[in-house]
């Protein structure tokens, strides 16, 4: 296994390594359901014993940015192996590692049964975008976790157990979720987003945080509204809200807002809240990585106009002759 440095990853973006990396350290198609139905008791039982309440234990977000091993793919979301990506390497971005490396990631979207979105507010401790509001919870699977969280992508669609998993971890992590109330079974992914984005706004144009991450979309609604418990560390602060209210918030110059969240809801999310009944049945249901870039404010001064989809994209022919 190879273990995966700054310097290495700019050359594999195809930029020179300088002598030293700077490290900075700063403050389903409709018919899916019933496919579903059938698949679900396989898919997400497993005598392994879970790991889950034990994850991010007696852990600050340094040390999370050493432990947690994420998961390297290409542009077309396929598993680059035999590469060791930590959470702080894949975050990265300097003049050598402008995206960092792709990685995958995770949007989960709670509902409660008027339709209403469960929003949530980074912490000021997190390192890469503290203080944004964003969906409900947004991280990453792992490498290492059990249940395991690898899915190999055109195997597991529409299921996607690995990701699910995931997704229910982090949110008893982040929000103190007890993993019974979100059935993975009644999860539905939607579709992959591929963007990156510059933590300017936090630390200005030559920012060393980031974000480059093929992001999997992920539903789910609740009767009632599930107990939450959040993680300080974690979440600020949290709220139901319509979209009409989350459309007035979104306007209020003075609340910040992930990149990532404005990209999914100006690219389908409000679409597929509006027709919450025909997301949760796979109606929009898709194998598609659909790429975009971020807003000019999450450009650092090293991000240039020659740079590419591919920029920061691992290879494991790359890998392999490295």
């Amino acid at each position: 296994m190879i273990i995966l440095g700054a310097a290495w990853i700019g050359r594999v973006a195809g930029l020179a390594p300088s002598a030293k990396s700077r490290q900075f350290m700063v403050a389903q198609s409709w018919g899916l359901r019933a496919i579903k139905d059938r698949c679900a008791t396989c898919l997400f039982s497993s005598n392994a014993k879970s790991n889950d309440k034990a994850y991010g234990v007696n852990m600050d977000q340094e040390a999370m940015m050493e432990s947690d091993r994420l998961i390297a793919v290409n542009e077309n979301d396929r598993l680059v192996r035999n590469v060791n990506l930590s959470k702080r390497n894949g975050h990265t971005f300097n003049k050598e590692t402008p995206r960092a490396a792709l990685h995958r990631a995770f949007s989960f979207f709670l509902f409660d049964d008027q339709d209403r979105m469960l929003l949530t507010q980074r912490a000021g401790t997190k390192i890469t975008f503290p203080n944004v509001w964003t969906n409900t919870c947004c991280s990453h699977p792992l490498y290492d976790m059990t249940p395991n969280e690898v899915d190999v992508a055109d195997d597991a669609y529409p299921m996607f157990p690995g990701i699910k998993h995931a997704a229910v971890r982090k949110c008893k992590h982040e929000l103190g979720i007890a993993p019974e109330n979100l059935p993975k079974e009644d999860i539905q992914f939607l579709t992959r987003f591929h963007y990156w984005a510059a933590d300017t706004v936090t630390y200005g144009d030559d920012t060393a945080w980031g974000e480059h991450e093929i992001d999997y979309i992920l539903f789910l609604q609740v009767n009632g509204q599930v107990p939450v418990d959040a993680n300080p560390d974690e979440v600020s602060d949290y709220k139901y809200v319509s979209m009409e209210e989350m459309k007035d918030m979104m306007e209020d110059p003075d609340l910040l807002w992930s990149p990532w969240f404005r990209g999914i809801m100006n690219r389908g999310g409000f679409e597929w809240w509006a027709d919450l009944r025909g997301s949760l049945q796979g109606k929009y249901t898709n194998l598609d990585v659909t790429f975009f870039d971020p807003p000019k404010e999450h450009y650092a001064s090293y991000n240039l106009p020659s740079h590419e989809r591919k920029t920061g994209v691992l290879s494991s022919s790359t890998v392999e002759q490295t």
